[in-house]
């Protein structure tokens, strides 16, 4: 039996738990696969939804991963200022068959320097801040540029697991997986994107993540700065 395909997903404080929790769902289906959540201790770490995930491996347990995850949340900008969690992103993202992530964990991705000159989704509330990163900001539910796959915001990580399922273990693999999960979405509103939203609530979004990190992207830009981006 050939070995296990290593799913390595970044575990960070503040991290939207659906964006993480999603994907690992679908890609614990794979089959012969074995999938960790990686911090850099195995203390519970508390996600944006006010609970905590535990950890399954810290970085030195998992050197090497076939797939390496990259979710999003308000705990990025965290992240890309820790030198121990990049120094393992690009280490691991530098040998990984499959470099991926979801919302804003493309940002993570693109401040470790994984991104350059790929296309690449994010959150539309934060995708064109990818260029800072010499990235290309496309406005999907899941992009694939050679082996990197990244995936809009939150609720497309099941978008971007599906397909990348599909790549991996063909497209009756990943429909199995679907029917099995019942991912058949009929949201009662159709409010799931800015176009669809309309400016009201697209600008009531705005109000309300201003109030909660009024300094984010601020932050984020003198954080590229500070990892040579200029």
């Amino acid at each position: 039996m050939t070995e296990p395909l290593g799913i390595a997903f970044l575990l960070f404080p503040n991290v939207t738990q659906l964006d993480l929790t999603g994907p690992a769902q679908v890609l614990s289906r794979l089959g012969n696969a074995r999938l960790d959540l990686v911090w850099k201790t195995l203390e519970p770490v508390p996600t944006d939804a006010g609970f905590s995930i535990l950890p399954t491996a810290t970085f030195a347990d998992v050197p090497y991963a076939d797939i390496l995850c990259v979710p999003g949340g308000f705990g990025i900008n965290g992240v890309i200022a820790d030198d121990e969690a990049m120094a393992w992103v690009q280490t691991v993202g530098a040998e990984a068959t499959w470099v991926t992530s979801v919302c804003t964990g493309s940002l993570i991705l693109g401040a470790a320097g994984l991104l350059h000159g790929y296309r690449a989704s994010c959150h539309w509330a934060q995708r064109d801040m990818l260029t800072l990163f010499n990235a290309i900001p496309v406005d999907a539910r899941t992009v694939v540029d050679r082996n990197r796959v990244t995936g809009g915001g939150v609720t497309a990580g099941i978008d971007f697991a599906l397909t990348l399922t599909a790549m991996i273990r063909g497209e009756a693999h990943a429909r199995a997986v679907q029917l099995g999960l019942e991912y058949d979405p009929a949201p009662p509103f159709d409010s799931g994107s800015p176009a669809k939203a309309g400016p009201k609530i697209v600008a009531a979004y705005q109000r309300r993540m201003q109030s909660i990190v009024p300094t984010r992207d601020d932050d984020l830009r003198a954080l590229a700065k500070l990892r040579g981006y200029e």
